[in-house]
């Protein structure tokens, strides 16, 4: 369309070709006329008819020329000559771009406006539509053309530098978060509502699992840490065998009495522990600790640096193929939202008179802000490029007009010709 200016706005051609067509057309039928009214004048004497073609030439290049001057007059000096009252719009400019910001800040910008046409509008429902049929072809197109733009900028985004700042926003998070009051909190609530009863049963059932798998290793260290006398008599063997079959009626012990003593020491301590948690400075001091370690371990970064990239991966995959991600429940989901905005008439009130209120607001704040981007930006426009606007606007209109000054010009004078000859 051209090059820029140097107010940054891309100039465009004088006149479209529709409007170059009409031009040529006007001005064309003007020639026209003139080689007409000549050849009439010429061949006048030879026969009264010809007085009646010369009249109708005549005025019609009257009226083409009239017509002519005015249209140009609009744009630019006709034939470059500073005509007074000429290159309307050029010398207008600013006054031109100041009426147009005042009619759309009168017309369309005041809040008054805005809320009666937003009464009318129902955002609610609209949005319900477009989440619970999202398979229709503009809405589809929509969806995709948004998530092809998300994909886009996330791509193009400085991985690094983006997935630093993702791990530094959430080592910073865990820093900040006292976590000793809710694992105290958590723990106290699991002991109150039983839900610690299956971790000690597993506890149980580990040892018990492990005793057996190991119980060759307690008949050698016996062994080794028997005397000679112990081994030789053969004792050690029953030592052994005494130890694990006391550790294993022990386990089992626990696991078939829910009340056994060791159990109820553990709840205990249990108990101790969350209230620590949540009321011995040293103990969260000694946790905050902890949490700062783990937080600097450099295994920890790195989980962190996988986290992000296992959620920019799925937020691409998602955006690349919104259809796949809105197959499963998430899509269920989405399309029960979009029913319920449709038949909850409370929230779908609610929703309307939300975006009524924001849209009402933010022409309160930045209408006026609007309506100066308007009248500055034609301000900041060169001449050129406003005249070619409005011509490539009105430019085929405008040369109709020359056109039917010619014409209605012609009948004119034939008009007052005829008179002439009847009077």
């Amino acid at each position: 369309m051209g090059l820029f200016a140097h107010t940054g706005i891309a100039k465009l051609a004088p006149v479209t070709n529709g409007a170059a067509r009409m031009r040529a057309v006007a001005t064309g039928l003007l020639v026209l006329m003139a080689a007409i009214f000549f050849t009439a004048r010429y061949l006048e004497p030879l026969h009264p008819g010809w007085g009646f073609v010369k009249a109708f030439a005549e005025a019609a290049m009257v009226g083409g020329l009239a017509d002519w001057f005015a249209v140009t007059a609009l744009f630019r000096h006709p034939l470059g000559l500073p005509i007074p009252h000429t290159a309307i719009i050029p010398r207008n400019k600013d006054r031109i771009g100041d009426t147009l910001a005042l009619f759309l800040k009168d017309n369309f910008l005041t809040p008054s406006v805005v809320a009666r046409r937003m009464y009318r509008v129902d955002v609610a429902a609209a949005a319900g539509r477009f989440l619970s049929n999202p398979d229709t072809s503009g809405e589809g197109r929509l969806r995709l053309g948004a998530s092809r733009l998300f994909a886009d900028l996330l791509d193009a985004l400085d991985q690094e530098r983006l997935g630093g700042m993702v791990k530094q926003a959430i080592a910073s998070r865990l820093r900040t978060l006292d976590i000793s009051p809710l694992f105290g909190q958590s723990l106290e609530a699991a002991l109150r509502e039983g839900r610690h009863i299956p971790l000690l049963d597993s506890v149980i059932g580990w040892c018990a699992e492990t005793l057996a798998a190991n119980e060759h290793l307690i008949r050698e260290i016996v062994h080794e840490r028997a005397n000679a006398i112990l081994r030789w008599t053969g004792l050690d063997e029953k030592v052994a065998n005494a130890i694990i079959s006391g550790l294993q009626k022990l386990l089992f012990d626990m696991a078939d009495d829910p009340d056994h003593p060791l159990r109820v020491r553990a709840e205990t301590a249990l108990s101790n522990l969350a209230f620590d948690l949540q009321n011995d400075p040293e103990m969260q001091a000694r946790v905050a600790r902890w949490k700062q370690e783990i937080v600097d371990n450099p295994a920890m970064q790195r989980w962190m640096d996988g986290l992000w990239e296992e959620a920019r991966s799925g937020l691409l995959r998602a955006a690349r193929d919104p259809n796949a991600a809105l197959a499963g429940k998430l899509g269920e989901a989405v399309k029960q939202l979009g029913l319920t905005l449709q038949q909850d008439e409370r929230l779908r009130e609610t929703i309307n008179r939300f975006a009524r209120r924001a849209t009402v607001g933010a022409t309160a704040s930045y209408g006026d802000g609007l309506v100066r981007l308007v009248s500055d930006t034609i301000r900041g426009w060169d001449v050129d490029t406003v005249t070619g606007r409005l011509e490539n606007a009105v430019g085929r209109d405008l040369q109709y007009i020359r056109v039917n000054g010619t014409l209605v010009g012609g009948l004119v004078g034939l008009a007052i010709h005829l008179f002439e000859l009847w009077a």
